[in-house]
């Protein structure tokens, strides 16, 4: 059996979808996308295939994945790393049809019967939560997710904070106790609002805070942890399990969220996993992307035993033109119940996309990440 061809298809909202297609006929998806960077992204695995994979045998994955890697001499990034994660969710999802079994069974078997997940609310700019909240509730969630706050300046004025705490608290007086609720600050708050943010927001008991502080201060991470009792996670925007040691050192995190289709895929992932582990870390992979990026963390998140939630982006704010069960040929796959999705039995990444579909919206794509700026026109992080 060798890789015989590929296509590439850009689809609304904002995804990139990868066919790998093999000289028996197997079909293997991938999603390689880095958000708004989706023809950058498809340069990258075109150069990957042509390079190492066209002729080759799909088999051979971790083979595969240290020659697209280290093969180039130049390593690491979001565009490389995104392009080596979807080209690895396609050849697992071969592998796994190769041998039909869920890609889980390939990786060591299941380690739980069903999978915890949270649902977004509340949009970029947090609106509304009280109500939206309330709505996912009903329909069976157990864990949300919601921002904290909108930009910020780098220090910035009580009012804002204040807003924010009394989101937080209207939210849990709504929903009590029993719900969890994620808190992502998103990369915008700087190290010297971080502590006065998550000191407000504790009496509220968020389930967890993300990327608690702007990308690159990461040092900032055991003060931070030293004034809140509230688990710090982060790694969204981290590629490989180099990028994670020095965070893990750290000591001051308490759940990693490497994202599929950005940290090299389920191959890297699963290391990276293994890794935090040994730090006593907990996994919750970042996935506000497409079915293909979700089925893969799944896939993942069952055989993997310090994984404890994942991310959804069913009905997120993104999703307003196509939404991730629309390019499935049997959405039941992620029918979620009481909060939890039940392990996939098909094999491969077990899903099926509609071709048909997919070919239909393709090239429908013109996403490009917010720009957002301060009252005095400099730009603010989104």
């Amino acid at each position: 059996m060798k890789i015989t061809d590929y296509e590439l298809y850009q689809v609304p909202p904002r995804w990139l979808f990868l066919r790998l297609e093999t000289s028996d006929g197997t079909v293997g998806w991938g999603e390689p996308v880095v958000e708004g960077r989706a023809r950058t992204v498809a340069t990258a695995v075109e150069e990957l295939l042509e390079s190492y994979l066209l002729g080759e045998n799909p088999l051979r994955i971790e083979d595969h994945w240290q020659g697209m890697y280290r093969g180039g001499f130049y390593r690491g990034g979001p565009i490389l790393m995104s392009a080596i994660a979807g080209i690895d969710q396609a050849l697992w999802d071969i592998k796994g049809k190769y041998f039909d079994a869920p890609v889980y069974e390939l990786l060591g078997g299941r380690v739980r019967d069903e999978l915890r997940v949270y649902q977004w609310i509340g949009g970029d700019r947090p609106s509304a939560v009280v109500e939206a909240a309330e709505e996912k509730v009903n329909d069976g969630f157990t864990a949300l997710k919601m921002n904290a706050t909108p930009e910020m300046e780098h220090i910035d004025s009580s009012d804002l904070v204040s807003a924010a705490a009394e989101r937080l608290e209207r939210l849990r007086d709504a929903l009590g106790e029993s719900i969890d609720i994620g808190v992502d600050f998103h990369g915008r708050v700087s190290k010297a609002m971080a502590p006065r943010l998550a000191q407000a927001l504790e009496p509220y008991d968020p389930m967890f805070i993300e990327e608690p502080v702007t990308p690159g201060a990461d040092d900032a991470l055991p003060e931070l942890a030293a004034h809140t009792s509230t688990p710090l996670a982060t790694g969204e925007r981290l590629y490989s399990r180099w990028d994670f040691k020095p965070l893990l050192e750290t000591g001051a995190v308490d759940l990693i969220q490497p994202d599929l289709s950005h940290a090299g895929g389920i191959s890297e992932v699963k290391r990276i996993a293994a890794m935090a582990e040994t730090y006593d870390v907990a996994l919750a992979p970042h996935c506000p992307l497409g079915p293909i990026a979700l089925a893969a963390c799944v896939q993942v998140d069952f055989c993997t035993p310090n994984a404890l939630i994942q991310e959804q982006s069913l009905s997120i704010h993104y999703n307003d033109t196509s939404d991730v069960l629309d390019y499935l040929v049997d959405p039941s796959v992620f029918q979620f119940t009481a909060g939890t999705v039940a392990p996939p039995s098909e094999p491969g990444l077990g899903i099926e996309i509609d071709t048909d579909v997919v070919e239909s919206r393709e090239g429908n794509v013109d996403w490009r990440c917010p720009t957002w700026r301060h009252d005095d026109g400099r730009i603010a992080e989104w």
